[in-house]
């Protein structure tokens, strides 16, 4: 054989590979088109039905900015969500979704109570309601309302393990299926927390601090914490934020008609009102005392001496002896320590928790580098989302009544997450 017939026999063969090859993949091609085009007819209509009903849940979210032309729906409990979360109430062992927790800490000898008490320490009560993410080994957020009113004998509450009317319920429905937790907190000397109840004193503020740590070191917890909750339950956010120093666990504060401090509830302007006075022993002076064994702690330093603190400030005006009002000014230590965010919601006609709570602590927060937003309306003492209380209480003639129900969106809810 000739060198070109060498060279044609060694082509032809290369060509005959690449035919070969070409023919192989085109029949591969060819499979896989007809196996698609049976999945196609078998499967489509499924797909396109889900792909519709994807796009309508979510063309039903309205933007914020987009929401003025909703219609105000007011005929419903509380606020709402706009979207549902995918997430249900994880199951307990009782029938509220909880499970309880008494959390340890450590006080100054000073305070007293439980911190002296040889046979005790001190200690937090709490419930937490957990979403079914965290079976999916997903780590969620944690919200938490901190107050004086979970299984509080005086004013008859049930339960901390039962979901509070005033906002507890509301969250468990309505934020906890996107994936967050939440927990319900007695403050010091109230509900089964021990120590003693001394008015959002030190002991207070230790005892919500060490719930946020706890909450935050969790297994199914992120780390994260928010604090929410009003008046009472609307000041115990900003005591937890002076901490902001000290670990970065606590994310963001949402008061609402809460203390930036206890003195500044009842004097201004040169003026005190009439419950100042009697605001620590005569209107919460009965918590924690139940009648069991550790109702001695109760007579902790900051419990003997509230009363006459009260009196004294009343009759000249300022802090004259000792330390008692300076303790429980919140701000201060907020703007020098707190990391955070701050969502402040305030009614405009509250004369229980007056306004001034609010503006100007928002530019002061702004003026320090705090991110800050507010959410402020003609309402009285309330949750900004309660359209029956709103109606109610939102007078003519001063509290508000006038722009009912354009006082707020009532789907306000569906931004807090």
């Amino acid at each position: 054989m000739s060198k070109g017939d060498e060279v044609d026999a060694i082509l032809l063969s290369v060509e005959k590979d690449q035919s070969n090859s070409f023919n192989a993949v085109l029949g591969a091609t060819i499979a896989v088109c007809i196996v698609f085009l049976f999945i196609s007819a078998y499967f489509g209509e499924y797909i396109s039905s889900n792909v519709a009903e994807s796009d309508a849940t979510e063309s039903s979210y309205v933007k914020l900015e987009d929401r003025y032309m909703q219609d105000y729906v007011t005929d419903g409990e509380f606020g709402y969500v706009i979207d549902e979360g995918p997430y249900s109430l994880l199951e307990t062992d009782n029938e509220y979704g909880s499970t309880h927790y008494f959390v340890e800490y450590e006080l100054p000898e000073s305070e007293g109570g439980a911190a002296t008490d040889p046979n005790d320490v001190p200690r937090i009560s709490l419930a937490v309601w957990l979403p079914s993410a965290v079976t999916e080994g997903i780590k969620v957020p944690v919200i938490a309302e901190s107050g004086p009113y979970f299984q509080e004998p005086s004013v008859q509450t049930d339960s901390i393990e039962v979901p509070g009317s005033w906002l507890g319920t509301m969250i468990i429905e309505q934020i906890l299926p996107h994936g967050y937790a939440f927990a319900q907190i007695s403050v010091t000397g109230t509900g089964q927390s021990n120590h003693c109840m001394d008015l959002m004193g030190t002991a207070e503020q230790l005892g919500n601090d060490a719930a946020v740590r706890w909450l935050a070191e969790q297994n199914w917890s992120n780390g994260n914490v928010g604090l929410i909750g009003k008046s009472y339950d609307g000041s115990t956010p900003w005591q937890a934020a002076m901490f902001g120093s000290e670990h970065d666990y606590l994310k963001t504060i949402v008061p609402i008609s809460g203390l930036i401090g206890v003195k500044e509830l009842m004097w201004r302007n040169g003026s005190a009102e009439a419950r100042a006075p009697f605001m620590h022993n005569g209107v919460y002076g009965s918590y924690g005392l139940d009648g069991d064994e550790e109702d001695h702690q109760n007579m902790c330093p900051d419990y003997v001496i509230g009363p006459g603190t009260g009196v004294s400030a009343y009759l000249l005006g300022s802090e004259i002896f000792g330390d008692y009002w300076a303790e429980r000014y919140f701000l201060d230590r907020v703007i020098d320590n707190y990391q955070g965010s701050v969502y402040l919601i305030q009614g405009m006609h509250d004369w229980n928790v007056d306004p001034h709570m609010a503006v100007p602590t928002i530019n002061m927060l702004k003026d320090a580098g705090i991110e800050a937003k507010g959410l402020f309306g003609q309402w009285d003492h309330d949750y900004p989302d309660r359209p029956q209380q709103l109606y109610d209480r939102s007078d003519l003639g001063g509290r508000g009544g006038e722009a009912f129900p354009e006082m707020i969106r009532f789907d306000w809810m569906q931004d807090l997450y």
